[in-house]
């Protein structure tokens, strides 16, 4: 898992970054319908096979979400991108970030096995939650430009996909050795 999202965040980090598509007022409500609210990552913490049954999602989803990023930099860093695996795997980004709500209930942290997010997560939810609100915003607005044909449009919002990754993994997520 470590590798596919360091290649992620690598990879969205090497796009250059420029304006992107509006992004309207029902879009962005729905968007922060979906992030984690504090008060459920500091509720009473799932344990025993919820708590593992959380940590797996969690996992699969995020090395998931590192093979479609994958996916769509060896397109759009082609001369002819193949704009229908971009499209598909954007649309599996945009998915799996809405789900990542519920990935992270208290007592899903590295005091409960091998995981690669830090307690950090739990000891700052509100960032924690800001950070993982601006991670589905960027995945439905790059969903929503992979839709469309201009590449130069689809690129930068990879880019913003790919800023959002590094913000929360350069604080909230350790190295893993598989």
């Amino acid at each position: 898992m470590r590798v596919a999202l360091i290649a992620v965040a690598s990879a969205c980090a090497m796009l250059a970054a420029c304006g992107g598509p509006k992004v309207s007022q029902e879009e962005s409500s729905s968007n922060a319908k979906a992030a984690p609210s504090v008060a459920a990552m500091v509720a009473a913490p799932v344990s025993g096979a919820n708590a593992a049954k959380v940590m797996h999602e969690r996992h699969e989803g995020m090395e998931t979400i590192g093979k479609a990023n994958k996916a769509i930099r060896r397109e759009l860093g082609g001369s002819s991108p193949n704009l229908g695996t971009v499209r598909a795997s954007a649309s599996q980004i945009a998915g799996l970030a809405k789900s990542s709500s519920d990935w992270f209930p208290a007592g899903t942290g590295p005091e409960i096995g091998k995981t690669g997010a830090k307690p950090e997560i739990w000891k700052n939810p509100k960032d924690f939650a800001a950070k993982l609100a601006a991670f589905q915003k960027s995945a439905a607005a790059f969903n929503a430009a992979a839709s469309g044909g201009d590449v130069n449009a689809i690129k930068a919002r990879f880019s913003d996909l790919g800023q959002t990754c590094k913000a929360c993994h350069d604080t909230y997520r350790s190295d893993m050795h598989h």
